[in-house]
């Protein structure tokens, strides 16, 4: 606690700001390196006053209802709450393009466009692989442009609809645990619970697979035994005594733990941390070297998602290496029209998720979402958007 103290002391009145253009982020590099610590404090002092930005904790929710899709939540975690429960992304689009496994679902965030009556409804999803040799190569990937197709481990879906649609009533939820939506979606893998299960065991009839190779997980972890008790249960109809397949099915563990995402202010919470004395946990303003950065991510683990569609809103980038130009960020693949940063994801998630500082464990130094400037309504319900991975530069080597 000594320890935290001091470190806190050392870093009072540090601000979270806004990077200007990619050319003056060179600029300030250069001026660091002449003018030494003078100019860093003199920075803070100038940094104009940003875009409103908005900021996402987790905590563990206390209402079994609050994550349900028909309440559209933003959430960490465990399984999606798809906003259209039928037409789910399939194929190539479920999968990492370089170890070809099933992606593992990381978040969402309830963005909806009120000024759009096809956006009343929206929401971003987030996937990625959590194999961290995958997110190093994704990181190369990613610079493809052109004719080569980059292979994602990290992938972004956007969905959104009209107030009046197939799946959920026009009247806003109560938020009591009565809200029901109006239409059931399909049948979900029984291991990931995420992607949708077009596979059937071929000995219960009853459990449902995304891939084969959640088919063999699952069996290896139990199903092997539950699959024999299925099969009772369909050729002795014993269900109608009360036992039913949805007591012997079990979602895979190996999910990384469920949160509800709670949202603030970035300048009220800049303004609360002023007045205690408490830096701001996340990204320090640009004339701040790395190593701060590093120092109050490994001491405060607060928030995790940064907020804001704007069309001069930035990200914040916790190193000068590895920022894309305007050029490397792609147009819409479905309108041709400019992608917009909208969000960034902070590493301290993994803390949230349990993830292990192991040389091989999965980890970055920010997740910057860039989508569709006029969030554009294309015939598929899910458009895959455009993420940028910055890690740091001892994962990237």
């Amino acid at each position: 606690m000594s320890a935290m103290g001091d470190s806190t002391e050392k870093l009072k009145g540090v601000h979270i700001s806004s990077l200007d253009e990619d050319d003056e982020v060179e600029e300030v590099v250069e001026e660091e390196d002449e003018e030494g610590d003078d100019s860093e404090e003199e920075g803070d002092d100038s940094e104009e006053e940003g875009e409103p930005v908005t900021l996402g904790f987790l905590e563990k929710t206390k209402n079994h209802w609050s994550l349900s899709r028909h309440v559209f939540p933003s959430k960490a975690g465990g399984v999606p709450a798809w906003l259209d429960p039928v037409n789910l992304p399939s194929g190539r689009s479920c999968v990492c393009d370089i170890c070809e496994e099933p992606l593992q679902f990381l978040l969402q965030v309830y963005a909806p466009i009120t000024e759009k009556e096809s956006t009343f409804h929206r929401t971003l999803f987030v996937f990625m692989c959590p194999s961290m040799s995958c997110l190093l190569r994704d990181q190369h990937e990613q610079w493809k442009r052109g004719q080569e197709k980059p292979s994602r481990s990290v992938k972004v879906f956007r969905c959104q609809l009209p107030c009046s649609n197939p799946f959920y009533s026009s009247e806003a939820p109560r938020n009591d645990g009565t809200d029901k939506p109006s239409g059931s979606g399909v049948s979900l893998c029984n291991w990931c619970g995420t992607w949708k299960g077009d596979k059937v065991c071929s000995g219960c009839k009853r459990t449902k697979y995304c891939s084969h190779k959640h088919q063999v997980v699952h069996w290896r972890s139990g199903h092997k035994i539950d699959c024999q008790q299925l099969s009772l249960l369909v050729d002795s109809s014993s269900s109608k005594n009360g036992t039913t397949s949805a007591e012997i099915i079990k979602v895979s563990n190996a999910l990384w733990p469920e949160y509800e995402m709670i949202n603030d202010d970035e300048s009220e919470y800049d303004a609360e941390v002023s007045d205690y004395n408490i830096p701001p946990n996340s990204l320090v303003s640009r004339n701040k070297m790395d190593d701060t950065m590093n120092s109050l991510l490994d001491i405060f683990e607060v928030n995790m998602l940064r907020y804001c569609r704007n069309a001069s809103a930035k990200p914040l980038w916790p190193m000068s290496s590895g920022q894309p130009s305007k050029a490397d960020i792609p147009n819409c693949s479905y309108c041709g029209g400019p992608s917009d940063f909208e969000f960034q994801i902070l590493p301290q998630l993994l803390f949230y998720f349990g993830v292990k500082n192991d040389a091989d464990s999965l980890d970055w130094s920010t997740i910057v979402v860039y989508t569709c400037k006029s969030s554009c309504e294309a015939s598929m319900a899910y458009k895959e958007e455009f993420p940028w991975v910055q890690l740091y530069p001892t994962s990237a080597i």
